[in-house]
């Protein structure tokens, strides 16, 4: 299905704080440079508010003093109304889904939900990012929908809604179907998806580990883009346009060297290594298919907030100086351009 141009001429943009600088940039700095670029509004990523909220102290704050966070949010609310940003979301809320019953990490995971709400009221935000859960322990389909469930339920005593976003190294929901059968099992009408160029192309299209950069369970290379293929075209046909809430956006680096297959020690598994500072904005030295998952997208109808999400830290990854903030976030405007001219003559 083609797209025309004009129809995507006013789609909002968004970029994400802990996209751009490091957690010791001044929060101020990035929004001044966020909305200087063009962009509508942000995701507030929650490292970036405890820094925000640590420097006002003079200390380091804890990411459960809320009261303290709740204060810091309703200064980052000025600054926003200032500069002009609407805050989009709040991110990343994770690790919350599937605990065992009675358990002090569901009793803890409730009560981080309980205390980002509040930030939420405070910095005036409506939504509510969660990643499907990363954590190594065996999670139940029926526990995360009923955790999902009492989660969407306080969220909508205060008219706030949960972005469900699928990681691709979650340990029970990598992919899109499967955060997708969650949220309709979940059947809230304030929950929804996040979905991700990144996460999805990096998980169904792309591997880190292997010497070509691609998944090669799949026989050939041709059966692979396939497969791919066929799932977007599901995605274009089977998500109704009003339960996608947001779409971030970013590419990957082809790691020079294929990645170890197995957790670094602190567990972490390499498509969340290869995440976490191997991803850049769209045409800039990456090589995922960003346009074709962006294209499926809006095939769907969806017309709501593109935000750029991207952990750049070269080629190498290992490059996080942030020489010319001001130059990426323009560059970042630029590819968002580009990225909707391009899903348009796809």
């Amino acid at each position: 299905m083609s797209l025309l141009p004009s129809s995507l001429s006013k789609i909002p943009t968004c970029y994400a704080t802990v996209s751009i600088g490091t957690p010791f940039t001044p929060l101020p700095s990035k929004l001044h440079l966020i909305a200087a670029a063009g962009f509508q509004g942000i995701e507030l990523g929650f490292p970036d508010l405890l820094s925000f909220a640590s420097h006002n102290l003079g200390r380091d704050v804890g990411p459960q003093e809320f009261d303290i966070l709740c204060k810091a949010g309703e200064e980052v609310k000025t600054l926003c109304e200032e500069t002009g940003l609407k805050v989009v979301m709040l991110q990343p809320f994770a690790n919350f889904e599937g605990w065992e019953p009675q358990s002090g990490e569901r009793e803890d995971a409730f009560g981080r939900a309980k205390g980002w709400i509040r930030i939420m009221e405070a910095v005036g935000t409506d939504m509510l990012q969660v990643g499907s859960t990363d954590a190594e322990i065996p999670v139940d389909r029926h526990s995360a929908i009923a955790d999902l469930k009492e989660l969407a339920d306080l969220l909508s005593f205060h008219g706030f809604r949960l972005a469900y976003e699928n990681w691709c190294w979650s340990t029970h929901a990598p992919d899109w179907k499967d955060v997708w059968e969650i949220v309709k099992g979940v059947d809230r009408s304030n929950v929804g998806l996040c979905l991700d160029t990144f996460q999805t192309a990096g998980g169904e299209w792309a591997d880190p580990t292997t010497k070509s950069g691609l998944l090669e369970g799949e026989g050939s290379k041709e059966a692979m883009e396939k497969k791919f293929h066929a799932s977007l075209q599901d995605l274009a046909r089977i998500i109704p346009s009003e339960k996608i809430y947001i779409l971030q956006i970013s590419d990957a680096y082809k790691p020079k060297q294929p990645l170890d297959p197995e957790p670094d020690e602190s567990g972490m598994k390499p498509r969340g290594r290869w995440s976490s500072s191997l991803r850049p904005v769209p045409f800039d030295g990456g090589y995922l298919p960003v346009v074709d998952v962006a294209k499926a997208v809006l095939q769907t109808g969806f017309r709501g907030w593109f935000s750029m999400e991207v952990f750049d830290g070269g080629p190498d990854g290992r490059d996080h100086e942030w020489r010319d903030m001001e130059g990426y976030a323009m560059k970042a405007m630029r590819s968002h351009e580009r990225l909707l001219q391009e899903a348009a003559n796809a």
